[in-house]
Order: structure tokens, then C-alpha cells, then sequence
């Protein structure tokens, strides 16, 4: 019974001592827009097309092992290459903060706080404007900026972005505030 009188003091005054801090959740993951693996596709019909020709074309055992291994050199560097490219860069935004990662071997993970506040930037091309898709750069005036490259449909994710550093920042005020009640005042300078 001592035992747990004191672990319900200790978890009050740890409650009291610190702010409390909403739980963080995924609000997207996004990948870059799905349109680039157009090509890859293609290549593999078209590679399959020429190597079944290939293969009805020309009848000696040397030749046949040389097409299936150009068949294969043209599946990995045309087909599995460009897969995962794609596949090797993410982005996560929470509702916290958005993170971008990219890499297999070496990873290279970015994120930048909404409560730092930045401001977003959306850059399109004609054929982004087509497939309603962009790349978003949020600027926080203090770091590298943070490039979301071909974000499929950038309009709603940069409303989305805004929308949660607006949270942030207004959350962020009401926390300050609420704490300076909590916070004892310091005590006066020696000399003054």
C-alpha cells in the first residue's frame, strides 16, 4: 500500500514538473509520384518483345546465353534500377514534424519540426500540373531547406502542412503560457 501511495506521488509530481505533450501520429506517407515507373514498365515489355525475337532468331547455344544476359543486364539496369530509386525515398508527416528519408545502404533522414514553424513553397511543371503533383520546399530560415520531390498531390499535402504548423504554433503559445504558472519565479540576481 506504501509502495503505491508513493508511485502515484512520484508520477504527480512528475506530471507537475513537466508539460504534457500530445502523442504523436502519422498523418501521411507519401512516396514520390508513381507515374515515373511508367518507363521501367515499358522497358520490360519491350526488352521481353526483343528477346523472345531474339531468341526465335538465331539458334546456337553461345548466342542464346548472350541474349539472356543481355536480357538480364537490361532488366536490372532499365527495370529494377528505377524501382528502387523509387522505392528508397519517403516522406512521413506527423503531426508533429515531417521527416524525409531515402537510402538503402547509407540512409539519409531529414525532418524539420512544425513548431519551428516554416513556410512552404510549391513548385510545379506542366507535366506535374497534369498529374496534379509538385514538389514542396519548406523553409525554415534556419536550416537546409527540406525538398519533397514530386509529391503526388501537393495542393492538398501543402494545405495539410500549413494547416499543422498552425497547430503547432498556437498549441506551442497555450503550453508556454500554461507552464509560466507552474514554473516558479527566479530568484533575483546577487547585487541587485
Amino acid at each position: 500500500m506504501a509502495q503505491q501511495q508513493m508511485n502515484t506521488e512520484t508520477s504527480a509530481f512528475d506530471v507537475l514538473s513537466r508539460p504534457v505533450v500530445p502523442t504523436e501520429r502519422v498523418v501521411a506517407r507519401l512516396r514520390p509520384h508513381g507515374r515515373v515507373l511508367l518507363w521501367p514498365a515499358l522497358a520490360l515489355i519491350a526488352g521481353s518483345g526483343a528477346a523472345a525475337y531474339a531468341f526465335g532468331l538465331f539458334t546456337e547455344t553461345w548466342q542464346l546465353w548472350t541474349i539472356a544476359g543481355v536480357l538480364a543486364a537490361w532488366v536490372l539496369f532499365a527495370v529494377l534500377l528505377p524501382y528502387a530509386l523509387w522505392l528508397n525515398r519517403r516522406y512521413i508527416i506527423t503531426t508533429r514534424r515531417v521527416i524525409s528519408r531515402r537510402g538503402f545502404f547509407v540512409r539519409e533522414r531529414t525532418e524539420i519540426f512544425h513548431g519551428r514553424g516554416y513556410s512552404t513553397a510549391l513548385r510545379r511543371g506542366p507535366l506535374q500540373s497534369m498529374f496534379r503533383s509538385g514538389t514542396l520546399v519548406l523553409t525554415s530560415g534556419i536550416d537546409k531547406p527540406l525538398v519533397l520531390a514530386d509529391v503526388p498531390r501537393a495542393d492538398l499535402v501543402s494545405e495539410a502542412l500549413n494547416e499543422l504548423v498552425e497547430r503547432s504554433q498556437t498549441a506551442g503559445a497555450s503550453l508556454r503560457s500554461s507552464a509560466g504558472s507552474i514554473v516558479p519565479p527566479r530568484p533575483p540576481l546577487p547585487g541587485a
